[in-house]
């Protein structure tokens, strides 16, 4: 997709400092965070929202998890707690339509979320 800014930072065509990298997924600090770690970890391939899956996708869903608790780790927020979470379109709180995966930790999460 040649206008997702999600797209163009997996491309690494912005300049964007990416805190995790592999071959299927990046992630990068949100650019305005709601939480004193907020990442955003995102896979290389362009899909819209969650409704956008697909049974093939399962294995990259996984790997947007595996990266987030990698970095839950490197960011030492894995032993005192941490959420993850998508959101799916506008009234769901989506505002780039490209999947992405909130992390947030470094402070107490309330509950209910929104």
């Amino acid at each position: 997709m040649p206008e997702c800014l999600f797209c163009k930072i997996a491309a690494g065509e912005l300049d964007t400092e990416l805190v995790y990298e592999d071959e299927e997924v990046v992630a990068f600090n949100d650019l305005n965070p709601q939480a004193p770690i907020h990442v955003l970890v995102i896979p290389r391939k362009h899909i819209a929202t969650l409704n956008d899956l697909e049974p093939a996708d399962a294995g990259l869903v996984g790997r947007l998890y595996l990266a987030a608790t990698t970095l839950a780790r490197k960011k030492g927020v894995d032993d005192s707690g941490y959420r993850t979470l998508m959101n799916c379109n506008a009234d769901g709180g989506q505002t780039v339509f490209h999947l992405h995966l909130h992390l947030l930790g470094g402070r107490r999460m309330g509950w209910p979320p929104g």
